[in-house]
C-alpha cells in the first residue's frame, strides 16, 4: 500500500536521489518504522518520485501512519534546508531582484549563509533553525495526513510562505549589504588614488590608537602633527552618502608620510585594517615598543612622547 509521494520536477531530479537515500538509511535507524515502510526512487521525463509503502501485512494507517507521517515530515524538512535552502535563496536573488551576474549572486548568496548559518554550533544560533525546522515539519505533517502526493516545488510555493518570506527578507537584508559593501570598496579605492598621486611630505608618522577609531598622530621624533601646517585634504569632497566616520585617514592623506607606523593593541580593529587597506605597503602596524609602552600607561592626555 503506498502512503504517499514526495514529487519533484525534472530540474530537481538529482534532489530526489538525495531524498531517497535519506530517507532510507533514517527509517533503518528507526526499529519500528524501518520495519514498516520501504522508500523507492521513480524518475520520469517530466518528474521524479520518491514514494514510501507499507510492507508489513495488516499494515494499520490508523495505528502507524501518524509516526510515519511525522517522521517523514521532520526527515524531509531537514533535507530542505540542508539541501535546498541555498539554492531557494539564490533563486530569489536572480529572480525577484533580478541579479544576473553568477559572481554577483554568488557574493550576495554567501551573505545570506552567514545570517542563515553562521555559528549554528552556538546555542545562540540553533533557536533559529529549530523554529524554521520545526514550522516547515508541522506543515509537511499536516499535508501528509490528507494528501498522498506532494508536489515539492509548489508545496514550497504556497504552503511554505511563511519560510520563503523569511528567506526573502534575509535576500534583502544580503543585498543592501552587498551594495553598501560595493560603495565601500569604491570609496576604498578612490582613497587609495588619492595616496598615490600625493607627494610624500613627512618620512614617517606613528599612529597612536588608542581604541575604536580615536588616534593620535606623532611625527618622527614623536611630536604631535599639526595637519593645518599641509595643504587639505577632507573626505566631504567625496561622496557624503558613504558612511565613513574615521577621519583620521583625511589627515593622514593630507601630512603624506612616506611611511605609517600604528602603534595599537587592536591590530583586528576595522579601522586598522581599513588604514593598512589604503596606504597598503607604507602601513606597518606595531604591536609593542617603546612608544606603544609610553602611550598605554600615560594614556592619551599627554603632550609628547620621548623615544
Amino acid at each position: 500500500m503506498e502512503l504517499f509521494s514526495v514529487i519533484f520536477p525534472a530540474k530537481w531530479g538529482a534532489l530526489a536521489d538525495r531524498l531517497y537515500v535519506r530517507l532510507s538509511l533514517e527509517a533503518n535507524q528507526l526499529h519500528k518504522i524501518g520495519q514498516s515502510v520501504r522508500f523507492h526512487c521513480e524518475s520520469y521525463p517530466t518528474h521524479a518520485a520518491v514514494r514510501c509503502e507499507a510492507v508489513l501485512p495488516g499494515f494499520n494507517l490508523s495505528e502507524s501512519g501518524s509516526g510515519i507521517y511525522r517522521f517523514a515530515a521532520e526527515t524531509l524538512a531537514s533535507f530542505i534546508m540542508d539541501q535546498m535552502e541555498n539554492m531557494l535563496i539564490r533563486d530569489i536573488i536572480s529572480g525577484p531582484y533580478k541579479y544576473e551576474d553568477p559572481a554577483e549572486i554568488e557574493a550576495i548568496g554567501k551573505y545570506c549563509d552567514q545570517v542563515l548559518h553562521q555559528g549554528e554550533s552556538e546555542a545562540i544560533s540553533q533557536p533559529s533553525r529549530l523554529r524554521r525546522q520545526s514550522k516547515i515539519a508541522d506543515a509537511i505533517c499536516a499535508y501528509l495526513e490528507e494528501h498522498t502526493d506532494l508536489h515539492l516545488e509548489g508545496f514550497i510555493r504556497f504552503r511554505l510562505k511563511d519560510y520563503t518570506d523569511e528567506l526573502r527578507e534575509v535576500a534583502e537584508y544580503a543585498i543592501d549589504e552587498y551594495i553598501m559593501e560595493q560603495q565601500y570598496q569604491e570609496f576604498i579605492s578612490l582613497l587609495k588614488y588619492f595616496v598615490y598621486i600625493q607627494d610624500t611630505k613627512i618620512p614617517v608618522a606613528h599612529l597612536i590608537h588608542h581604541g575604536g577609531s580615536d588616534f593620535t598622530i606623532y611625527n618622527e621624533q614623536m611630536m604631535p602633527i599639526d595637519s593645518e601646517m599641509f595643504e587639505g585634504f577632507t573626505l566631504e569632497l567625496l561622496d557624503k552618502e558613504i558612511n565613513f566616520e574615521d577621519m583620521i585617514v583625511s589627515t593622514l592623506i593630507s601630512v603624506s608620510p612616506s611611511q605609517i607606523v600604528i602603534h595599537t593593541r587592536e591590530p583586528e580593529e576595522q579601522s586598522i585594517k581599513t588604514i593598512v587597506q589604503i596606504f597598503e605597503e607604507r602601513a606597518t602596524v606595531c604591536h609593542y615598543c617603546k612608544h606603544c609602552a609610553s602611550a598605554f600607561v600615560s594614556g592619551k592626555n599627554h603632550d609628547q612622547l620621548y623615544p
